[in-house]
């Protein structure tokens, strides 16, 4: 239901959900009993995290994806503690905070060792790529990013994704983390290149991602100086981030006009800023 309803609508059944298992732990005498619970009540915490995110409430997103770090640690599911760190790994560099993230990322690494599953290899190099590129760390990312395509090389399209992991993870996916990487380095040849490949994440049926990804695309237009296409992009994913009421959207749309400095914008450009205009998500 995120891809289509604003996350203000559904954390407060979230939390109410996270409540009655935290009220069903406390009365689990055995300590199977209390592990599994303890797998059930990380996701939903970090499910509260990436609502809370959605929403451009930072600190309520850290506070939940480090409960959903603790419980993966009593769950003793290291899997699932190796993707909860990767979570908040991508929230963090997302926040600006690369080295943490990095941390993190090499942190659920160690945890997982030379025989985690390929999936988890790949996604958490692609995790990688970005904040490398967030840094300005152009050969570091390209290093990741083609450690994450070695890596689906060894999955296999027929196997469904281990849990925690609900999505395939694929080339396409590596392709759309390449389009952000290029965003982030200001590197209009990554982009252009990965769009072809990423097509089906461009025409997701998850808006907000689709959104997201979106503005990433529109950052190599503009990189490349074609500013029609590029607020043509920007304002139909700002469009989406107001519709579903997406704080973390709409501050990525700010962050990609302030790519752009002119005394005297062009209409399309005017057009941007006019809906922006009071805009308080």
């Amino acid at each position: 239901m995120d891809a289509t309803a604003p996350a203000r609508v559904l954390a407060e059944a979230v939390q109410g959900h996270m409540r009655l298992i935290q009220a069903v732990t406390s009365q689990a005498r055995d300590r199977s009993t209390r592990s599994r619970l303890a797998s059930v009540g990380s996701e939903v915490a970090g499910l509260a995290g990436w609502l809370s995110w959605d929403m451009g409430d930072h600190g309520s997103a850290r506070t939940w994806y480090g409960a959903a770090i603790k419980a993966a640690r009593q769950s003793a599911d290291p899997l699932l503690l190796a993707y909860q760190q990767g979570s908040l790994a991508s929230f963090e560099v997302d926040a600006g905070n690369v080295a943490q993230g990095l941390s993190l990322i090499h942190g659920a690494r160690r945890l997982l060792g030379r025989d985690r599953p390929a999936i988890a290899a790949a996604w958490l190099s692609s995790l990688e790529a970005v904040a490398h590129a967030t840094a300005g760390d152009e050969r570091a990312a390209e290093r990741a990013l083609v450690a994450s395509a070695s890596e689906v090389e060894r999955l296999h399209s027929a196997d469904p994704p281990p849990w925690p992991w609900v999505f395939v993870f694929d080339e396409r996916k590596v392709a759309a983390a390449r389009i952000t990487c290029g965003a982030r380095l200001a590197r209009p040849r990554w982009v252009h290149s990965s769009v072809e490949d990423a097509s089906a994440a461009l025409s997701s049926g998850h808006e907000k991602q689709r959104a997201l990804l979106a503005l990433d695309v529109a950052s190599g237009h503009m990189a490349s100086g074609h500013l029609d296409a590029a607020f043509t992009l920007a304002t139909q994913a700002l469009d989406v981030g107001l519709k579903l009421r997406s704080g973390r959207v709409v501050e990525r749309a700010r962050q990609f006009r302030r790519g752009l400095s002119t005394g005297n914008p062009p209409v399309i450009v005017r057009d941007f800023d006019e809906r922006m205009h009071d805009v308080y998500l």
